[in-house]
């Protein structure tokens, strides 16, 4: 007879809502929108379209480093040194082009391709490191962040190199159908770093690796590969979000995407991804991005000191990585 009352405890058990798994999913967007609320109620110019273009633009830089630095976390590795190797991708690819001679139209192909190739070639020298000699990339890319900053500023002895011609300058300021040429681009790599992370064999590979690289190497996988490429890809993805920041900025700076570190790791673990890799994605660290953008703008408006800005960010970080460890430890209990 007590039967009945006992499956009905137990389905009720299961109906129950659970708020640490529904935050874990939805909060960071719930966060997002409700920022997005208090911003517009202080000013209601928040959302005209001057400022969300600004907004998004803005986010578009080192949101297209973010997808990389989504696949390297989810492999449980780390980037210190992308806000410097955008720096340096960036002014090797200005300088090059002004040494080919840069007023001719496809000069950007040039610097484009070389500030590319520049990213790739410092990704696979990080990725390298860390698998052929063991050293943690944590200590790799904290050091890279000073050789390439250092390098950067040897390249033309600190000083900037401007004078870009108008086809340069429109994959920074242009738009196509009044849609920002650089957000149009964080939306492809965005996407297609989506697909490929869910769709395709790699992608599996790399949740592998994060989740139990040990496994991974006894089932068969080549996990210095994997972990190879995931530096590789980030480097590429660098040198491209330094190409479009030169273009919007007119000119290739030394100083450059400082900060940028933070800024896009934090993206990427507010996005949901996990410090501890194999879990996360990309459509988190799109939302990340767009809440620090959101978040950085808005505190402007607000006449908030840069300063406090970072505090902001930094508590906002640890307070992502604290909820992530929490849920993980409650979902196991």
């Amino acid at each position: 007879m007590s039967m009945p009352a006992e499956k009905n405890s137990v389905a009720s058990a299961r109906k129950k809502f659970d708020l640490v798994g529904f935050l874990n999913k939805y909060g960071v967007l719930l966060f997002l929108v409700a920022l997005i609320a208090i911003f517009t109620v202080y000013n209601p110019l928040f959302l005209s379209a001057r400022n969300v273009t600004n907004i998004l633009t803005e986010v578009s830089i080192y949101g297209i480093i973010g997808v990389g630095m989504t696949y390297i976390i989810l492999t449980g590795g780390i980037d210190l040194s992308v806000g410097s190797l955008l720096a340096f991708s960036a002014i090797c690819g200005a300088y090059l082009m002004k040494a080919v001679g840069g007023d001719f139209v496809m000069g950007w192909l040039v610097a484009m391709l070389a500030a590319c190739m520049v990213g790739t070639a410092a990704g696979y020298v990080h990725g390298k490191v860390v698998t052929r000699f063991g050293v943690p990339a944590f200590i790799v890319t904290l050091g890279g962040l000073s050789v390439w900053r250092g390098t950067t500023l040897i390249v033309n002895d600190g000083a900037p190199i401007s004078g870009f011609n108008e086809a340069y300058r429109w994959w920074g300021r242009g738009d196509v159908l009044g849609l920002p040429v650089p957000v149009l681009v964080f939306f492809v790599v965005a996407l297609v770093g989506y697909v490929v992370l869910h769709y395709t064999r790699y992608g599996r590979q790399v949740y592998a690796v994060g989740g139990n690289p040990e496994a991974a190497r006894l089932s068969g996988l080549s996990v210095p590969s994997v972990l190879l490429s995931v530096y590789v890809v980030t480097g590429f993805l660098a040198g491209l979000a330094g190409f479009l920041l030169s273009a919007r900025l007119g000119s290739a700076e030394a100083v450059a995407g400082t900060g940028y570190e933070l800024r896009v790791i934090a993206a990427v673990v507010i996005g949901g991804t996990s410090l501890f890799g194999g879990l996360g994605g990309v459509g988190g660290t799109v939302i990340g991005a767009l809440l620090i953008g959101v978040l950085i703008n808005g505190l402007v408006i607000m006449n908030v000191s840069s300063y406090y800005q970072q505090v902001v960010i930094g508590i906002i970080i640890v307070l992502a990585v604290g909820f992530d460890t929490f849920a993980k430890s409650r979902s196991k209990s």
